[in-house]
C-alpha cells in the first residue's frame, strides 16, 4: 500500500494524540518534540480509543483501564494489556502526515516509526493532556469490622445463667442479630463460600455471602481463589450481578471501575480529567483502592473465607472429631456440580443449627426417617459436638424398621406402620464411605451444613438477612467417578432434601412456628432440658438437647452475654 495522507501536521500538537480513521481502520498520531509516530488507535486491552488517553513523554495511557503504551515501540509496558499495538512508519510531506499501512510491524519487531518536523514548525510549548475522562470523588474506604466492638447499650440477661433456659430475644432482637453480624460471621470465623468444581478455570466465578454480606469467588489466572466483598471502592455499587460465570476482570455497570480477579484497581474511566480538569487527585493511588479481600482456604475441594486475618487452620478450627466427618464425606474424590437450589426461611439463622443439633426432633416430625428406618430411637446413632459446642454431627446408621420395638412406635406419631415407596431403589444404600453412618447431618459454625443423607450429598449455605429470615442455597453434588446410574441415584435420593424434600419441608415449617410463637407470644424464653446427664457437648443417644447447649455456650462467650 502507498503512503497516505492522514492528517495536517498543524493539527497535531506537540504531546497531544490525535485520533484518525483510515479506510475503517483507528491510528493514532503522536508528536513527540519534534517527531511524529503512529499505532494502531484502538488499545488491545478493551478496544477504547487511544485518542482519548493521556500522553506523558514517550507512553500513552488507556483511559479506560490504564494499560500503559510505549508510543515509539507500541510495546505494553504495564497492564491490564498483554498485547502491544502495531505501529506504522511515518513521513512529514508538504505540511501534511503520512503513513504507509504495509509495513505496520507488531512491537516485538518493530524499530521506531518517526518522522521529523521542519524546524521551521516549531513544537508547541504548551504539551497538555488530551484525555476526554470525568472527575469522580475519591472513595471512602470501610474499615474491617473486629471482634471487639461497642457494649451493648440493652441489658440482656440470661435467665439465671442456665443452658437449658433460652431467652427469646437470642432470636428477635435487632441488636443482637447486629452483633452477630460482626462479632461471629465477621469476626473469628471461617465461612463457607463455595466449592471449588463452582469455579474450576481461570476466570470462573461465582456470588456467594459471608453473612449477609455479598461476597464473590473467582479463580485467577494463576490458579489461585480469591474472595472479595461485592462492593465496588467508589460508590459502593455491587459490581458483580450475575450468580456465576466467567470473566477476564470485574467491571463495575456504574462507572466503570473496573478490578482484576484478585481485586486489585486497574481502571478508573477519566482518571486524569478532561484537558487538565477534574479528575482524580493527583495523590490518587488505584493500589490503595482495590476490593476488600477475605483470607481463604480450602480443603478437599471446599472453599472458606474469613474476615480475620490470623485465623487458626481450618483443621484445628473444625477440631479432630469433625474434621475426621468432615473428609469422610471429602475424601479426595474430584467434586462434580449436580444441580442447585435456593429458598428463604422465615425463623432465625440459628433455628437451622439447632434443628441439626436436635436428634429428638428426627425421630418424631419426621415421617420418612421414622417409618423407613433413617433415623429411629434406639438405633445406633451419635450427636456429636466439638470441644467448643459450635460445630456438630448427626449421625446415625439405617436400621431395618421392621425391628422398631411396639413401646417406640408408640412414642413416635411419626411412625407410618405398613407405609411403602412405589420407587424401592429410593432407600438403596451403596456403601462407599469410609464411616460407620448411613446418615451424617454436619453443621460447620457459622453457615455451613454438609448433608450426607445415604448417597445423596449437599451443601447448605446460611444467609441470614435480618433476626427473622435468611436465605438458604443448597449446591448438590456427587464425584467424577460416578457412572450415570450412580448419579441418577443420587438425584433420585435428593428428593428427600431440598425446600420441597420429604424432610427439608417438614423442617422448614417447623422452623416457622417457632419463630411464630416467639413473635406472636414476645419475652418469653423456651427450654433444652433434655440429657440432663450430659450437660453439653457430645451425646450418644437421640433424645438428648445437649449439643444445643453446647452451641449457646459458645455463642454465649462470643457475643458476651
Amino acid at each position: 500500500m502507498a503512503w497516505q495522507k492522514v492528517a495536517s501536521l498543524e493539527a497535531l500538537r506537540a504531546g497531544e494524540v490525535l485520533g484518525v480513521d483510515v479506510d475503517g481502520t483507528a491510528v493514532a498520531l503522536f508528536r513527540i518534540d519534534d517527531e511524529i509516530h503512529a499505532t494502531d488507535g484502538i488499545c488491545t486491552h478493551a478496544d477504547a480509543p487511544l485518542a482519548d488517553g493521556f500522553v506523558d513523554g514517550g507512553t500513552i495511557e488507556c483511559f479506560l483501564h490504564q494499560a500503559v503504551f510505549d508510543i515509539r515501540t507500541g510495546k505494553v509496558l504495564s497492564g491490564p494489556a498483554t498485547e502491544s499495538l502495531r505501529v506504522y512508519p511515518v513521513k512529514v510531506e508538504g505540511g501534511n502526515i503520512l503513513i504507509e499501512f504495509s509495513d505496520a510491524q507488531p512491537a516485538s519487531e518493530a524499530p521506531a516509526a518517526t518522522a521529523a518536523v521542519s524546524a521551521m514548525t516549531p513544537p508547541d510549548a504548551g504539551a497538555r493532556p488530551v484525555s476526554n475522562r470525568a472527575a469522580h470523588g475519591e472513595p471512602e474506604s470501610r474499615d474491617m469490622a473486629t471482634n471487639g466492638g461497642p457494649i451493648i447499650s440493652k441489658q440482656y440477661i440470661w435467665p439465671g445463667n442456665d443452658l437449658t433456659v433460652i431467652p427469646d430475644w437470642v432470636y428477635t432482637d435487632q441488636h443482637i442479630y447486629d452483633r452477630e453480624v460482626e462479632k461471629i460471621f465477621h469476626g473469628r470465623t471461617w465461612n463457607y463460600v463455595a466449592l471449588e468444581a463452582e469455579v474450576p478455570n481461570a476466570g470462573d466465578f461465582i456470588r456467594s455471602n459471608v453473612g449477609p454480606t455479598p461476597v464473590v469467588v473467582a479463580r485467577a489466572e494463576d490458579g489461585s481463589i480469591n474472595v472479595v466483598e461485592n462492593r465496588c471502592r467508589h460508590r459502593a455499587a455491587e459490581f458483580c450481578r450475575e450468580l456465576s460465570g466467567t470473566v477476564k476482570e470485574f467491571v463495575c455497570p456504574y462507572h466503570q471501575w473496573t478490578y482484576d480477579l484478585k481485586g486489585k484497581l486497574i481502571g478508573i474511566p477519566f482518571r486524569r480529567g478532561v484537558a487538565g480538569k477534574g479528575g482524580m487527585p493527583a495523590d490518587f493511588k488505584p493500589e490503595d483502592h482495590g476490593l476488600r479481600k477475605l483470607d481463604v482456604t480450602t480443603h478437599r475441594g471446599v472453599v472458606f473465607a474469613s474476615y480475620s486475618s490470623d485465623m487458626e487452620p481450618l483443621a484445628d478450627y473444625l477440631g479432630p472429631d469433625v474434621l475426621r466427618e468432615f473428609e469422610a464425606t471429602f475424601d479426595g474424590r474430584k467434586l462434580t456440580i449436580l444441580g442447585h437450589y435456593r429458598h428463604s426461611l422465615p425463623g432465625n439463622w440459628k433455628l437451622y443449627h439447632e434443628n441439626l443439633k436436635d436428634p429428638y426432633h428426627a425421630t418424631l416430625l419426621h415421617t420418612f426417617l421414622v417409618t423407613f428406618g433413617l433415623i429411629v430411637a434406639g438405633a445406633r446413632s451419635l450427636m456429636l459436638a466439638d470441644a467448643s459446642g459450635r460445630h456438630g454431627v448427626m449421625a446415625a446408621a439405617k436400621s431395618d424398621a421392621k425391628l422398631v420395638s411396639s413401646d417406640a412406635k408408640k412414642e413416635m406419631r411419626a411412625f407410618k406402620e405398613g407405609m411403602t415407596l412405589r420407587e424401592p431403589r429410593f432407600m438403596n444404600f451403596i456403601e462407599e464411605f469410609d464411616s460407620p453412618w448411613s446418615v451424617t447431618m454436619a453443621t460447620i459454625w457459622p453457615n455451613l451444613i454438609v448433608q450426607r443423607e445415604m448417597n445423596t450429598l449437599g451443601i447448605r449455605q446460611i444467609v441470614p438477612t435480618g433476626p427473622h429470615e435468611f436465605i438458604m442455597k443448597w449446591t448438590m453434588f456427587g464425584f467424577e467417578g460416578d457412572d450415570e446410574e450412580m448419579t441418577r441415584h443420587r438425584l433420585r435420593q435428593g428428593n428427600l432434601m431440598g425446600p420441597a424434600g420429604f424432610l427439608g419441608l417438614e423442617d422448614n415449617e417447623a422452623i416457622k412456628f417457632v419463630q411464630d410463637g416467639m413473635q406472636g407470644v414476645p419475652d418469653g424464653e423456651h427450654l433444652v432440658k433434655l440429657d440432663p446427664a450430659t450437660p453439653y457437648g457430645t451425646a450418644d443417644n437421640l433424645i438428648s438437647e445437649s449439643a444445643i447447649r453446647a452451641m449457646y455456650k459458645h455463642w454465649r462467650q462470643e457475643m458476651g452475654v
